[in-house]
């Protein structure tokens, strides 16, 4: 087996690199990275960047003005007759969006950029969230009807607003579902390597990985996870709805516990964090590239705003107006990385790890030991931080799995726009139980596959070149919806509300 996995492994040796090129492109062009400060900026910043701050300022701030509103719509009960609820849409995002990256990421980003990559996490969140409202109100105006549920997102507004050709549709979904199969078996394998370690936290014996037990919880998390994702969208929902909060909270209160037992490094933070971002040998030399990079791209893979891989919920809810997902989607932005990303920074900075004595041996180790390791500074005693490890294990280990759930299920969607019939849907939802499979194979043969994995960032990167260019395509009809939903005259959202007349859903949701 191992042979089999090191054959893959090398075969897609090629996707490091390539990603990386894709992420770094033009500074990795000696003419432009001469070019003082500008030759720091990659593409892909400036594109994430760029438009974050561009339609921060066309939508009038709407991340601060409209945070109020959407707290309101999330806390707001109602009947839904259609699809799930505006909160259910958003613990969905959010099982998305809240994932390992928010663990590993952010412990990866200050060990290769240092604490100034926590800051440019937060600016990107920041204008990112008007970028996640603008592609959460294009996932509601284009979404369509199918039995009782809502499908739609990036495949189905892609298409409506590229002349409505059918191949565009089929692209898109086939490139979603191409990156969520990429995806999937690093969720399997951190699923399945975290319930692990919390047996070995709870005998205080090593586990082996080719061991009876590993088989058997990779067997359960299987046949769980092929119970919810064959129940469709409201079943997947519905776990979702229990474990998201569940997570969040235990992250953030375990988390708080310790910042309070640490409250005098506290001030330290902040200083390294907005020390490492401004240094003036950091803005005017190469780290500072490096710094930014991290911060943008770690901030992105957590909260993926701008990806349009987030749409599919936003399409899923039975919202009132569109404009009323937008709001909520931009939450989930703030939620991911201003509260769960920086809490994970504070525990990565808060133990100096990343700058004391044993700096370089740090630095050696994988992610996730990165954590557990600054976990263990902050945490008086052996038996405290047992439980303390425990406790974020579990937390990573729901992570990974809501995430598992969310890239089947959106997986699902994306496949609507090519084909409706239940067999390909099916099939569509085997393909993906069949590749988190493969990930909890290469955990018990204890083999990581972190070519295969850099899939992940390649697919971030090609969904963000191909998506924002199509929000801004349709960036005039989510401000004139923006403009309707401020006025708040009473008139129903419609095709003729914003120039169009391809808005069938919302058509005859005003005619009823």
């Amino acid at each position: 087996m191992q042979e089999v996995f090191q054959s893959i492994n090398g075969i897609f040796s090629f996707i490091g690199p390539l990603s990386d090129f894709l992420w770094d492109f033009p500074t990795n062009f000696e003419w432009y990275a001469s070019i003082p400060v500008l030759g720091n900026f990659s593409f892909a910043i400036i594109l994430l960047l760029g438009s974050g701050l561009f339609f921060s300022f066309r939508l009038g701030f709407v991340q601060v003005r409209g945070f109020k509103k959407g707290l309101s719509i999330m806390t707001e009960k109602r009947t839904i007759d259609t699809g799930i609820s505006p909160l259910a849409a958003f613990l969905l995002s959010s099982a998305m969006r809240v994932g390992p990256g928010n663990i590993l990421g952010v412990t990866g980003a200050i060990a290769v950029g240092g604490p100034g990559a926590v800051f440019w996490m937060w600016v990107s969140a920041f204008f990112g969230m008007a970028v996640a409202y603008m592609e959460a109100v294009l996932a509601q105006i284009f979404k369509e009807k199918k039995d009782d549920e809502f499908v739609g997102g990036l495949p189905f507004y892609g298409r409506k607003l590229l002349g409505n050709k059918a191949y565009v549709g089929v692209f898109l979904s086939l490139l979603y579902i191409l990156y969520a199969l990429c995806c999937l078996p690093a969720q399997g394998f951190n699923v399945v390597s975290s319930v692990g370690r919390m047996a070995e936290i709870v005998t205080g014996s090593s586990i082996a990985t080719d061991s009876a037990f590993y088989y058997i919880v990779g067997a359960i998390t299987m046949l769980l996870t092929f119970f919810a994702v064959f129940g469709g969208i409201k079943k997947v929902t519905k776990w979702t709805d229990k474990m998201v909060p569940v997570m969040a909270v235990l992250y953030v209160v375990t988390v708080l516990v310790l910042i309070l037992l640490n409250l005098n490094t506290v001030p330290y933070f902040f200083k390294a964090v907005f020390g490492g971002a401004f240094r003036p040998e950091a803005v005017f030399g190469g780290m500072f590239g490096t710094v930014l990079a991290q911060g943008v791209k770690r901030g992105l893979m957590s909260n993926e705003a701008g990806q349009g891989t987030i749409t599919m919920s936003a399409a899923a809810a039975d919202a009132k107006h569109p404009c009323e997902q937008g709001l909520l989607s931009a939450i989930g932005v703030f939620l991911d990385t201003m509260i769960i990303c920086t809490l994970s920074g504070f525990v990565v900075v808060m133990a100096h790890c990343w700058d004391g004595p044993n700096a370089a041996a740090w630095a050696e180790m994988d992610k996730l030991p990165k954590f557990t390791e600054s976990l263990a500074v902050l945490t008086p005693g052996t038996a405290f931080n047992a439980v303390v490890t425990f406790v974020i294990t579990l937390c990573f280990c729901l992570f990974a799995y809501t995430c598992l759930l969310g890239m089947i299920s959106f997986s699902e969607i994306a496949a609507n726009r090519i084909r409706k019939d239940k067999g390909f849907i099916n099939g569509v939802r085997i393909v993906g139980l069949i590749v988190a499979a493969f990930g909890i194979l290469c955990n018990i043969a204890g083999l990581e596959l972190g070519n295969l994995w850099a899939f992940s960032d390649l697919g971030n990167i090609l969904i963000v070149f191909f998506n924002v260019p199509i929000v801004y395509v349709g960036a005039k009809y989510v401000l004139r919806a923006a403009k309707h939903y401020d006025k708040n005259d009473g008139t129903p959202f419609t095709s003729e509300t914003i120039g169009r007349d391809d808005c069938q859903y919302w058509d005859e949701k005003a005619k009823n």
